[in-house]
């Protein structure tokens, strides 16, 4: 019975050391990962890195890690030639391939949100006559301004937003645009305030599957597959 015990007592203390260092060696590698996405995406601050899954020494030697959570911010996207800062983005990422003497990452598969600001959306817009707000309800408010026979005439819709080109760019639309009988005056401010953009510069792998409005920015679903983590 003596033994037994003593087989138990180091079996424990084993599995705890075990445990600590598997620990110590995932804390090293979430430092490691962060430091190469915050290099291959030019970041001003390093990431959260959270790896899934224990134990994960078994994974490393296996060269593939179950899955990866990762929040960012400060991720410099474009629309239309003109940059967009993601004022955050979180992903999860699923069967990760460790390659290049663990150099480089690459996800089988993806999910994430990110969020873009209405301030740099507005600029995306392209114009200073135009500014883009939350309108509630799933909605954003467009303002825009134009000159008609040496009048200025604002006008402030809502617009319904929905991705285009097989879900590379976002277009923005008025529900409704008065004219208050003036002729020429809906299609003058459509002009303005109706647009579509392509969105580029996410991490290679992923693409936009959904866009809603919410009251910081628009937040934009993402997916893919083969996306690259680092490397």
């Amino acid at each position: 019975m003596r033994a037994i015990r003593i087989l138990l007592i180091l079996a424990v203390v084993f599995g705890g050391i075990f445990v600590a260092a598997d620990r110590l060696a995932v804390n090293y590698a979430e430092g490691e990962v962060a430091a190469k996405v915050r290099t291959s995406q030019g970041l001003a601050t390093e990431p959260q890195v959270d790896i899934k899954g224990f134990p994960f020494l078994t994974q490393v030697l296996g060269k593939n890690l179950d899955r990866v959570d990762v929040a960012l911010d400060g991720l410099q996207a474009s629309a239309d030639g003109k940059k967009l800062t993601v004022g955050r983005m979180t992903a999860e990422l699923h069967d990760v391939a460790l390659e290049n003497n663990f150099s480089s990452a690459t996800a089988a598969r993806a999910t994430g949100t990110a969020v873009i600001s209405y301030d740099d959306l507005t600029r995306a817009a392209g114009d200073k006559d135009v500014k883009l707000a939350h309108g509630g309800n799933g909605k954003v408010k467009v303002t825009g301004t134009v000159s008609v026979l040496g009048r200025e005439i604002t006008r402030s819709v809502l617009s319904s937003v929905s991705l285009k080109d097989g879900g590379r760019s976002i277009a923005v639309r008025a529900d409704e645009v008065p004219g208050q009988g003036i002729p020429g005056v809906e299609e003058l401010i459509r002009k303005k305030i109706d647009f579509e953009r392509p969105i580029g510069g996410l991490p290679n792998g992923l693409k936009l599957d959904k866009v809603t409005p919410v009251e910081t920015g628009m937040e934009i679903s993402v997916s893919g597959a083969n996306v690259h983590l680092a490397g």
